[in-house]
């Protein structure tokens, strides 16, 4: 007899959401979110820029690696990625997406590399947010009556 659940067995739903989980994939989104956090470090010494755009990239690019690779050593430790951290790295890539239409960046393509790197950041920590915190909830049964 295996010992995988079956649809008559029951099981918790913390134990049941974490089994659907990629966890694999989790953690190449957690790394994508910290290259990318790097990629904004690197940006500003890659092209021409301002010193706001020098600051404000190298603040919010190490913020963003360290987020990222946060939750990348919490997926490779078989726990959940911390979905505070996940929203606060998505708030960040926010501001990078939005940064270079507030200030003068200094060149094109660093404003297209800023706010490509908060792209990718924001829609990757948002979908790690989500897929963890579904995953982190237990499923509600209906009330027999």
């Amino acid at each position: 007899m295996s010992n995988t659940p079956t649809d008559t067995e029951p099981t918790t739903g913390t134990e049941a959401n974490r089994e659907r989980l990629d966890t694999d994939t989790m953690q190449w989104i957690s790394a994508i979110v910290a290259i990318a956090g790097l990629g904004l470090v690197a940006y500003p010494f890659m092209f021409e820029a301002t010193e706001a755009a020098i600051w404000n990239d190298t603040l919010v690019g190490t913020a963003i690696f360290l987020l990222g690779g946060y939750n990348f050593y919490r997926l490779t430790r078989d726990q959940l990625a911390n979905v505070a951290v996940a929203s606060l790295a998505t708030l960040l890539g926010l501001w990078a997406l939005v940064f270079p239409a507030v200030i003068e960046m200094g060149s094109n393509e660093l404003a297209m590399a800023t706010a490509a790197g908060g792209l990718i950041t924001a829609v990757l920590s948002a979908y790690s947010a989500y897929a963890n915190g579904q995953a982190d909830t237990p499923k509600r049964t209906p009330a027999r009556a």
